[in-house]
C-alpha cells in the first residue's frame, strides 16, 4: 500500500452523486495558499470488454493501448469532470485511464510526474485498493441506498460518508484542513484527556512535566486539538488546567480510578464517540486514531492492544453506549476498565508498529525520553 498523506481521495457510492462538485469546492477553497493538482482516475477492466460505466462507443476501454495512459487536462469543454477542476482552481489536472490490475503502476508513472510532495485531490474508489491518502470520503445521494460495486471494495476505508444532493454537502468544509504535509479532518468526536491519578509511580504530577518547555498535557492537548470538536479533561482540580481551552470535569465520585473518570466525562460530552487518552502518553499517532475511528462505527469501543495480549485501555475510543456498562462496573466495586469492557462490543485492534506508543509512567521512562527526543 503505498502511502500518500498529502492526497485527498473521494470516492462515489453510485454515479452522478456530486464528488465532482465536492472536489471542486475544496479545491476553490485550498487553492489559494497551496498548489493542488487535480486527479481523475478512470479504471479499465479489459481493454476490449464490457465499458465499466455501462454504456457503449465513449472509446475510454478501446482507446488504451498500454496498461495506463496519463493525459494532462489544458483545456477541454466544460462539461468534462477534469475541465471543472481546472476551472475551479486546480494548478494542473490529470487524468489517468488505467488497467485494474495495474492501477500502481499506473500510479507510480501519475507520482514521477507530478512528484511524491504534490499536494492533491482524486477522484476515485478503485485507487483506494493501492494508496492509503491522507484522507479518503465517499459520497453518497441523500435518497439512494445503491453501491456500485467499486464502492463496495472500499467502503469500508472512508474516513467520512458524505451524503449529497449534488451541490450541497453534509459537511463544514471548514473541518477538513491541510497540516504539516497532509490532509486531516476534525471528527465530530471528543477527546478526553484523563488527568486525574495520583502519579504515584512517577514521585510527582506528571501532568506537569516538561516536555520541550510545556507540560506534558500541553503538548498532548495541542496534538489533538486540530482533530477534535470538543476537548474535556477529567481532574478533580479545575484550576491547574484553566491555562487550557478545554473544559475540566471533576470525577463523579472520587477516588475511583481512571473509569470513574471516562464514565464522567462521557456523561457530559457532546459527542456519541469519544477519544480517551492518559496524560502520560506524548506521542498521539493521528494515523492509528484514524484507524480506530473508522473501526468504532460497528462497535461500542475499540480499544489497542500491543505485543496481541497487552491492552492499552487508555488510548482508545468509547462511545456513550459504554455509559451503562460503566456504571454497572462501578457498582461492584470493580474499577478495571477491561471489566467495563467485557459487557461491551468491543473491536481491539493490535498496533501495528509498537515503536511510537509509550507511557512515561517513571522518572527513569521520563528522563529516557527526553534525552532521546527532546532538544
Amino acid at each position: 500500500m503505498i502511502k500518500l498523506p498529502n492526497m485527498l481521495m473521494i470516492g462515489s457510492a453510485g454515479r452522478n452523486s456530486g464528488k465532482t462538485e465536492l472536489a471542486c469546492k475544496l479545491i476553490r477553497k485550498f487553492s489559494r495558499r497551496i498548489d493542488i493538482i487535480g486527479i481523475k482516475v478512470t479504471p479499465v477492466q479489459e481493454r476490449d470488454g464490457e465499458c465499466p460505466r455501462g454504456g457503449m462507443g465513449c472509446g475510454v476501454c478501446s482507446s488504451l493501448k498500454g496498461n495506463y495512459c496519463i493525459t494532462e487536462e489544458r483545456d477541454g469543454s466544460p462539461d468534462k469532470d477534469t475541465t471543472r477542476l481546472l476551472s475551479a482552481g486546480a494548478k494542473k489536472v490529470f487524468w489517468l485511464r488505467v488497467l485494474k490490475e495495474c492501477l500502481e503502476e499506473g500510479l507510480v508513472a501519475l507520482i514521477s510526474i507530478i512528484g511524491n510532495k504534490a499536494v492533491s485531490i482524486c477522484e476515485s474508489n478503485s485507487l483506494r485498493l493501492v494508496v492509503e491518502p491522507g484522507l479518503f470520503f465517499v459520497v453518497r445521494e441523500k435518497n439512494s441506498r445503491t453501491i456500485k460495486a467499486s464502492c463496495q471494495d472500499v467502503i469500508s476505508y472512508a474516513d467520512r460518508i458524505i451524503l449529497s444532493d449534488k451541490q450541497d454537502f453534509d459537511i463544514e468544509m471548514d473541518d477538513i484542513g491541510f497540516i504539516e504535509k497532509k490532509w486531516f479532518i476534525r471528527w465530530p468526536a471528543s477527546a478526553i484527556i484523563l488527568a486525574g491519578g495520583r502519579s504515584r509511580r512517577m514521585g510527582k504530577d506528571k501532568s506537569m512535566m516538561l516536555i520541550n518547555n510545556k507540560p506534558i498535557i500541553a503538548h498532548i492537548f495541542e496534538q489533538i486539538r486540530p482533530y477534535f470538536s470538543q476537548i474535556l479533561i477529567s481532574s478533580n482540580n479545575q484550576k491547574k488546567y484553566a491555562f487550557l481551552d478545554a473544559d475540566v470535569i471533576p470525577d463523579k465520585v472520587p477516588d475511583q480510578g481512571p473509569l470513574m473518570g471516562i464514565l464522567s466525562c462521557l456523561e457530559v460530552s457532546s459527542h456519541n464517540l469519544n477519544f480517551v487518552v492518559a496524560c502520560d502518553v506524548p506521542v498521539i499517532n493521528h494515523d492509528f486514531i484514524r484507524k480506530m475511528m473508522r473501526e468504532a462505527q460497528m462497535y461500542d469501543g475499540v480499544i489497542p492492544v500491543k505485543e496481541k495480549s497487552k491492552y492499552e485501555p487508555l488510548f482508545g475510543i468509547y462511545r456513550k453506549s459504554m455509559i451503562t456498562p460503566i456504571r454497572e462496573t462501578l457498582k461492584t466495586d470493580s474499577r478495571k476498565i477491561i471489566d467495563a469492557c467485557s459487557k461491551c462490543k468491543i473491536k481491539y485492534l493490535e498496533i501495528d508498529d509498537a515503536e511510537w506508543y509509550r507511557n512515561l509512567n517513571t522518572m527513569e521512562e521520563y528522563n529516557k525520553y527526553i534525552t532521546l527526543n527532546c532538544k
